[in-house]
């Protein structure tokens, strides 16, 4: 009788857990550790956003109306990754979007920092600072508009009447001092030194930009990471941007390649149609040197119908969004675990890197998206609520936040996001989204580069030094993997306990 060892194998491969039949979510499932013989600051995160384009984080900022305009766009270059500015808007609203994120080197935008009000106008509370420090005064109580004077947080409480107009006690500020927008952290520290002014404005060809305050340097200082940034051959930091599949969008299209984006993301939530087959294999002839994205899709064949079209990069999500709707409404959609894995599988024997987009909530959800596969992570209400989200802050039941929509929900259909859902010509409206808000997260900023070191910590115990060394191990079956009851997923979170307070950094 032989008593021999047997060879360990304990947990499930990849391909095996992923051919079961079932549709699994990020949370359903779990890896097993792996073996670490290397530092957690020797994990790099450096990753291809498509076939030509290379990012230093893997990260992406998704194409919605409430997430990513020119300040996300800005910021996520500044780190490291790039933001898709989104098509709810007209062409030349949306070309302006993405010369204004092109047109700095500084991650600071004032309409989201800095308060601006009318000569006529009043500071009635403190709420009006926003908080920051400043109100500026402009001729017509816009960011754009020529800047007057300035109102500080201590003048406005020494007064005795809050009800004075703001021009009467507001500071000069006739002679302001003007720096080029192009203009990096360093050289507008210098210039606020050499000058000793609290703040100086952005100039680009004789038009104001923004606003840029010691307060917002110093801020800008402390956080973390914040290297060279994406920037494309212009020396510009990289910009995406989604069109749609309709014959207006190739005029849209022309208007962004002058701009000088730097890729466009073919926005539809069932990408494989010959809408988008068609409108790919336009701007591949039309614009040879521009990256095209394509999707979303969830299935082998659907990637590989649009590799075939001849796609840079695959936008992989159906109804996994938080306020997506359409595998409830429509029936149709994939568990994102599952639809990473298996496009992830089909795409990587043509060399097409996969952008997981949908269902992250947290730095493991983007771990697993990563190691099955992916290449970037895009991410919708993970940025949302964010100060460099579009919109204002509001307080809901005294919580400070921001609306966050679904481009599938009826409001924001009615500013041109039907199109997405093929829905454009259709005289009966149905929403594949709900319209919501979150909680103020702060800056990208800061919270981004805190979770890309809690993902690198993720890969440390997966074994993986690297993107690639994770899809290796997970190919070769040397990661495994397990699905989680609904219990253990409970085990897996913080229980047991009267109250706690959860802090991620």
């Amino acid at each position: 009788m032989d008593f021999s060892p047997l060879p360990i194998e304990d947990g499930f491969s990849a391909d095996r857990l992923f051919s079961q039949g079932y549709s699994y979510t990020y949370d359903d499932v779990i890896f097993l550790p792996h073996y670490i013989d290397f530092p957690i600051d020797a994990v790099s995160l450096s990753t291809r956003l498509t076939r030509n384009i290379d990012l230093s984080l893997p990260c992406v900022a998704s194409p919605m109306d409430t997430v990513t305009e020119d300040y996300m766009a800005a910021a996520m270059a500044a780190l490291g990754g790039i933001g898709i500015v989104h098509s709810n808007c007209t062409a030349a609203d949306q070309a302006r979007l993405v010369v204004s994120a092109k047109s700095r080197r500084v991650p600071i935008f004032s309409s989201s920092l800095d308060v601006f009000k009318a000569p006529d106008g009043c500071i009635n509370d403190a709420n009006d600072f926003d908080g920051s420090n400043y109100v500026f005064v402009t001729e017509s109580g816009t960011r754009r508009s020529r800047i007057l004077g300035y109102v500080t947080k201590s003048d406005w409480e020494n007064l005795s009447d809050n009800k004075v107009k703001i021009f009467d006690y507001m500071r000069d500020c006739s002679s302001n001092v003007s720096v080029p927008a192009n203009y990096d952290l360093g050289q507008i520290d210098e210039v606020l030194e050499k000058n000793d002014v609290d703040f100086v404005v952005l100039e680009k060809d004789g038009e104001r930009l923004d606003v840029v305050t010691r307060e917002d340097v110093e801020r800008l200082k402390g956080y973390p990471n914040l290297g060279k940034g994406t920037v494309g051959p212009d020396g510009k930091w990289m910009v995406g941007a989604a069109i749609g599949t309709r014959e207006s969008d190739k005029e849209r299209l022309e208007h962004l390649v002058k701009a000088g984006v730097n890729v466009v993301v073919l926005d539809s939530s069932q990408g494989n149609s010959s809408f988008q087959i068609e409108m790919i294999k336009y701007a591949k002839k039309t614009y040879p040197e521009l990256d095209v994205i394509g999707g979303n899709v969830v299935t082998m064949y659907q990637a590989q119908n649009l590799i075939e079209a001849g796609v840079d990069g695959l936008r992989v999500g159906m109804g996994s969004g938080s306020i997506c709707t359409t595998q409830e409404v429509c029936a149709v959609g994939r568990g994102q675990a599952t639809a990473v894995y298996k496009v992830s599988s089909i795409a990587a024997q043509s060399g097409v890197p996969v952008i997981a987009d949908g269902g992250i909530s947290n730095s493991g959800h983007i771990v697993k998206a990563l190691v099955l596969g992916a290449s970037t992570v895009m991410m919708g209400s993970f940025l949302a609520g964010s100060t460099e989200a579009p919109g204002a802050y509001v307080y809901q039941n005294g919580r400070r936040v921001k609306k966050y929509r679904g481009m599938g929900s009826l409001e924001a259909m009615t500013k041109g996001s039907d199109q997405r859902y093929l829905g454009d010509k259709a005289k009966l409206k149905i929403a594949q989204g709900v319209v919501g808000a979150v909680a103020d997260k702060g800056s990208v900023l800061k919270f981004i580069p805190y979770t890309m070191q809690a993902v690198k910590q993720g890969f440390q115990d997966l074994g993986a030094s690297s993107l690639q060394s994770a899809h290796d191990l997970l190919r070769s079956r040397t990661l495994r993997l397990e699905v989680r009851t609904g219990a253990a997923q409970v085990e897996g979170g913080v229980h047991g306990l009267v109250s706690y307070e959860k802090k991620s950094f």
